[in-house]
């Protein structure tokens, strides 16, 4: 499937919860809205555009919230999904909280890969940053999904936390084989409010602990991550900046909120109303042709350098990570 400026969409982020068990200061602390099951879309409906989808072209399927796990039968999800012609690979992203208990089942339906959101290992800035004192959990989890599938840690950017937090971090990726990317936090929703550190200052101070760090031109996934490498090390390092280095010119996905919102770029809120579609019994040509015209008016770059000029006022619990 194309867009009008010839890129190639091939990966679908699924968000199948707005809700989450953490209280994450930049994402979904205390107070913020959840939306009533009724309006987001069934698992079945789920599958059923994701049919649609790998019709057009969609090869990869990344499972995501809020916070995924705290939807009953998600491991029932993943299942189904894997066995939809065309979908080669489906991952997760979860705040690693439920893997101890969910980890292995979901390994056993199929499931390809998981990034764990992890943005400290000290454990009282673990509590102050989420309001839960979940670490151990998620340490726990970490370690049982690393013997199974292919495991990456997201960090957020934040800056007066990654410029303490990033060699704790780093230490994943050089003591087992984890790969650990930090992604500048996006201007979106309570994001505006916490400055993200330029992940090229982070390269910085990674390469004067570790000179020996080199570019690394395997390939790690689907998505914009750039990597660096030891020689001597089981994992690698990534770094995604979209806010400061614009990968615009190779994206390759599109969103599919909890409410059914078909979403082409972040920053704005041009999409179509997938939801409203299949509970009106549209049938599967006329969601089709909406997915590739939604997917064809894709805006060729985001605006996050000029915050003036977006659109999208929902919050990334409601779109999804």
């Amino acid at each position: 499937m194309k867009d009008s400026c010839g890129r190639t969409i091939e990966y679908m982020r699924i968000s199948i919860t707005d809700r989450c068990n953490l209280r994450c200061q930049y994402c979904m602390p205390d107070g913020t809205d959840k939306v009533s099951m009724k309006d987001i879309l069934t698992y079945e409906e789920i599958l059923s555009l994701t049919r649609c989808a790998a019709q057009l072209g969609i090869r990869w399927i990344k499972i995501t919230g809020g916070e995924p796990l705290v939807r009953k039968n998600c491991v029932f999800l993943i299942r189904e999904l894997k066995k939809i012609p065309g979908i080669e690979k489906v991952t997760l992203t979860t705040n690693g909280i439920l893997l101890p208990q969910y980890g292995r089942e979901l390994w056993k339906a199929g499931l390809d890969g998981v990034n764990i959101s992890l943005d400290t290992m000290d454990r009282e800035d673990y509590i102050q940053l989420t309001g839960f004192d979940g670490l151990v959990q998620v340490l726990e989890g970490l370690e049982m999904m690393k013997s199974l599938v292919p495991v990456k840690i997201n960090c957020v950017s934040i800056k007066e936390r990654v410029e303490k937090q990033w060699k704790n971090l780093v230490d994943l990726c050089r003591t087992s084989q984890v790969d650990v990317r930090f992604i500048e936090l996006m201007p979106i929703g309570l994001g505006r409010q916490f400055p993200s550190m330029d992940n090229q200052e982070i390269l910085e101070q990674i390469k004067r602990e570790y000179p020996q760090l080199k570019p690394d031109e395997r390939r790690h996934g689907n998505g914009p991550a750039v990597y660096y490498h030891c020689h001597e090390w089981p994992g690698s390092v990534g770094f995604i900046s979209a806010v400061h280095k614009k990968f615009c010119s190779g994206c390759n996905r599109i969103r599919l909120t909890a409410r059914g919102r078909l979403k082409t770029c972040l920053c704005y809120d041009q999409g179509v109303d997938l939801l409203s579609m299949i509970r009106r019994g549209a049938e599967d040509e006329e969601i089709r042709k909406a997915m590739e015209k939604a997917v064809w008016e894709k805006p060729a770059a985001h605006c996050f350098d000029r915050p003036e000029e977006i659109t999208e006022e929902d919050m990334m619990s409601g779109i999804g990570g």
